[in-house]
């Protein structure tokens, strides 16, 4: 299946480049590009893509609120690409809930298969993002997945492999349905909001 991809780049040159690479990616089909949070918004209505991925800092709306924009009103998964590694930038993607967070010096490859993992339901994080989320980001109590059954905990594991719902349900040998009530039992349990916070957390407790 082809993966319809939105760009949104405020930098015409970064945009250009971008557009290039992801054209000549077989599997995805590059149907729109904003210079703008607004216009991207606009393009991600009209359009229907199934990734859209952001710059983090645009005119008009940024990378972060486009995210929850996307989200909240189910247009598109959002993946944050972006020069800046700043702590306060990350912690504001990951409450936004955004579906990965990728640096603009990564490999190529990295980036195809961050839209891939992203589109197919999954979460992805640069290898430098995994280490900060790992030590910098203030650590939630280590009791976060206590109450968790351990088919729960698994689940919760594979969530943050970046696993889709599908995927999961396959590895576990479980029904789509059964993965999808877990997650919203582990959801509930902790306290998370979102898939991006199981993640984050299963990171911060190893």
């Amino acid at each position: 299946m082809t993966i319809r991809v939105l760009l949104a780049d405020d930098d015409a040159l970064v945009l250009e480049g971008l557009a290039a690479v992801v054209s000549s990616f077989p599997d995805i089909e590059l149907i729109g590009t904003a210079t703008g949070g607004r216009q991207a918004l606009k393009l991600a209505r009209d359009l229907h893509p199934d990734v859209a991925v952001l710059d983090i800092r645009m005119p008009d709306i940024d990378g972060i609120r486009l995210s929850a924009a996307l989200l909240a009103e189910g247009l598109a998964a959002p993946l944050l690409l972006t020069t800046f590694d700043e702590a306060e930038l990350i912690i504001k993607a990951l409450e936004a809930g955004a579906c990965g967070y990728v640096l603009k010096n990564s490999p190529v490859a990295r980036l195809h298969s961050a839209i891939v993992t992203v589109a197919a339901g999954g979460t992805v994080f640069s290898p430098d993002i995994l280490d900060f989320i790992r030590g910098q980001v203030h650590q939630p109590s280590g009791e976060v997945f206590a109450r968790l059954t351990e088919r729960e905990r698994e689940v919760v594991s594979l969530v943050a492999a970046g696993l889709s719902n599908e995927q999961i349900a396959e590895r576990l040998v479980l029904a789509h349905g059964t993965v999808r009530n877990h997650i919203s039992t582990i959801l509930e349990k902790t306290g998370l909001e979102h898939r991006t916070q199981i993640a984050v957390s299963y990171y911060q407790q190893r």
